[in-house]
């Protein structure tokens, strides 16, 4: 894969390392944006379908992405924190039960845990990263897996944690959450698009992503993936157009208490959003062109010569097979502070997110070999 910087509107006289925070937008997605706003210039021309056609063909496209063949488990939501609700409304959880979380996951995939054991009596089970960066990343996938009990009702965790691009290892979490009973629930916000997932190999019993960021879409649109643990489930709101038979318009006052097929009980009111709908259609289908797979491998392509400078001049990366290439957090030798960071980084343009104790760097495909090695250079300056 080449770099696609030439499909984007990116500032020439910035070094835009930040994906993990906002991608830019593709021109095309711009267009798909522009077209849906003027559809709205003359409404008499919007039919009753087309409130039903692009979240088809959404669903197709992302069922393509995450290798998901049953597409009615697919559904829009405006954000993970409202993904994450409809998980929540729906689990069963007595005192003594356990929900296993990530030390310092994003707070969307905490809050709604942490509101249902308070309710429930259940407790929160906080899994923390090693302190030793000797095989970090190794060694947090370890201890997952060994505090998942027979108490544990819910493992909650990224596919790559959002401050540091930690992999985890998602089938042996799987296969360890089958053997106790426990539901596996993944925010997939920072990987889906630019990191390999398949559905059908990692069966999670949901995965939420927002759209904003490595899928290439706009703010306020994301998708949801819910498996059968939810199908007889109580979605956190009753709309019309997730009701049994809601195409036919003539008939909606007579009200229906089936739900949509599968998992469409918990799209989000007003999911046929006329401008994001096909935003995030356009984005996915260049996605799909391109192959997270190859995305994933480019960005590694890129980054490789820059790390590697970095390490050389004593600032810590996590090992390749522990870490994603797309998101990956830098750490400081100890006589730099990252107030010296930020303002060498802020001069040279540079733009990345501070998380923690780590710089958080996150190429895609708009980035190229210099763009890493113009950072690797500013952060060696100050070594």
């Amino acid at each position: 894969m080449n770099s696609q910087k030439h499909l984007f509107s990116l500032d020439p006289d910035v070094t835009y390392l930040n994906c993990a925070y906002m991608s830019p937008l593709m021109k095309s997605v711009e267009e798909a944006g522009i077209q849906g706003i003027r559809s709205k210039l003359q409404p008499n021309h919007v039919s009753g379908e087309d409130f039903f056609r692009n979240n088809e063909k959404l669903r197709q496209e992302y069922g393509r992405l995450i290798n998901c063949s049953d597409v009615n488990r697919l559904v829009v939501v405006p954000s993970v924190s409202y993904g994450m609700a409809n998980v929540a409304n729906n689990l069963s959880l007595s005192k003594g039960d356990e929900i296993l979380i990530i030390d310092e996951q994003f707070p969307s995939n905490v809050y709604p845990w942490m509101r249902i054991a308070e309710a429930s009596g259940a407790q929160i089970k906080t899994v923390s990263a090693p302190e030793s960066l000797n095989q970090r990343g190794l060694t947090w996938n370890q201890r997952v897996l060994e505090a998942i009990n027979p108490k544990t009702r819910l493992v909650a965790c990224g596919h790559i944690h959002w401050a540091d691009g930690t992999l985890f290892d998602l089938v042996s979490i799987r296969k360890r959450t089958n053997e106790v009973g426990a539901l596996l629930v993944i925010d997939g916000t920072q990987s889906i698009g630019a990191l390999p997932f398949d559905v059908a190999e990692i069966q999670p019993d949901a995965l939420i992503a927002a759209g904003y960021k490595s899928m290439m879409g706009p703010y306020s649109i994301g998708m949801a993936y819910y498996g059968e643990a939810f199908d007889n489930g109580i979605p956190i709101e009753e709309n019309w157009i997730n009701r049994f038979e809601s195409k036919d318009f003539a008939n909606l006052v007579n009200y229906n208490d089936r739900y949509q097929p599968g998992a469409l009980r918990y799209e989000v009111g007003e999911r046929s959003n006329f401008i994001l709908v096909p935003m995030l259609l356009e984005a996915i289908k260049t996605l799909n062109e391109w192959q997270p797979r190859n995305v994933q491998e480019y960005c590694q392509s890129i980054t490789t010569d820059a790390v590697q400078e970095l390490i050389e001049h004593g600032y810590w990366v996590e090992d390749e097979l522990h870490r994603a290439s797309n998101l990956f957090g830098i750490r400081l030798p100890d006589h730099i502070t990252m107030e010296a960071v930020k303002r060498k980084l802020d001069t040279a343009g540079i733009f990345v997110s501070y998380r923690g104790d780590c710089i958080r760097v996150s190429p895609n495909v708009y980035n190229q070999t210099s763009d890493l090695l113009e950072l690797a250079n500013a952060l060696t300056e100050i070594a």
